[in-house]
């Protein structure tokens, strides 16, 4: 990964991303020409926002489950020399009344915790994702537990519309998708609903005349489709980078876990057991981007947020991470 347009400071950079399913580490030495070089990557299903929608409260057991993920990361963090460590929480944590209580756990395990806004959200994820696709006028989409960005920019140009919508995985799911296994009507209900809170910025996007090359996806929704077509035992970041999928298989993969029940999504390959509650309705969040769009397929990115955290925080003369 590289920006050549800009000017970096040269370093050892870690991020973390504190999504509301997710935590993940990256790793990466960056020299002044932007250049990226992987060191290491983590990552830890946490269930951050387990509740949130209803409560508007982080649990205090989801805190202390993201405090031993994040304990760990800093180790992996310390054994690798002088690194600057940028950690950032998304959705969750931006929802949630006790978010200050949260910042302060984690002060105790030696991070520095930036909860960031939709806005900022969207903007990292754009930086990330559209780096390999010089030029091209993009839709990228990251579907996170909680919210789901959605950003039309040229790559290498930035953002020109972006959206953070209250609209993730674990949100619809603990809306929506109750039984186990579910019902076609709690299905149909969570797919009206999503496509309610996307349809106006869609249209709206279509008569800016926003028409992009390509749609990106990031995260793990769109990552898992790809792992699971694939039936991959282990999973392989660099089978996954740049994969097309169609929306034929993004189809096929939903009609699979829809009709499973909890226990049975566990055992499919593929599928980390600790996604498969809250996966379905990713899928679903995907296909109606799709049907809103009129997209046919779309690319996976293994580069993200993570990575635009980190070109935040090795540019010179850029603002903080929180935007401010």
């Amino acid at each position: 990964m590289e920006h050549s347009a800009w000017q970096f400071q040269p370093g050892r950079y870690a991020a973390i991303d504190i999504g509301t399913v997710t935590c993940r580490l990256f790793v990466a030495d960056v020299d002044k020409a932007g250049h990226f070089t992987e060191v290491v990557r983590e990552r830890a299903i946490t269930n951050l926002g387990e509740g949130v929608d209803a409560t508007g409260l982080l649990k205090p057991e989801a805190m202390q489950r993201v405090a031993q993920a994040v304990r760990g990361f800093m180790q992996t963090v310390h054994s690798l020399g002088k690194v600057k460590v940028t950690a950032t929480a998304t959705s969750a944590a931006r929802d949630a009344a006790n978010g200050e209580d949260f910042i302060a756990l984690l002060k105790n395990e030696g991070v520095a915790l930036h909860i960031i806004p939709g806005e900022r959200e969207a903007a990292l994820s754009f930086a990330g994702a559209s780096c390999d696709f010089s030029g091209e006028d993009l839709m990228v989409v990251d579907v996170g537990g909680g919210s789901t960005e959605v950003v039309f920019g040229t790559a290498g140009e930035g953002p020109v519309k972006f959206h953070s919508f209250n609209v993730g995985c674990r949100r619809v799911t603990e809306k929506f998708l109750h039984s186990d296994p579910y019902t076609e009507e709690g299905l149909e209900e969570a797919r009206a609903w999503i496509r309610h809170e996307f349809e106006a910025f869609f249209a709206k996007a279509q008569q800016e005349g926003l028409r992009p090359q390509r749609m990106v996806a990031v995260a793990g929704t769109a990552t898992t489709v790809v792992s699971m077509h694939e039936a991959m035992e282990a999973y392989d970041p660099k089978r996954v980078h740049g994969y097309v999928v169609s929306r034929k298989v993004l189809d096929n993969t939903f009609d699979t876990l829809s009709k499973l029940p909890l226990a049975e999504r566990k055992r499919l390959i593929g599928l980390d057991p600790g996604r498969a509650p809250v996966i379905t309705a990713g899928m679903i969040i995907l296909q109606e981007i799709m049907n809103l769009s009129g997209k046919t397929e779309f690319t996976v990115s293994e580069t993200d947020i993570l990575h635009g955290i980190i070109f935040a925080a090795a540019r010179k003369g850029s603002e903080n991470i929180s935007g401010t």
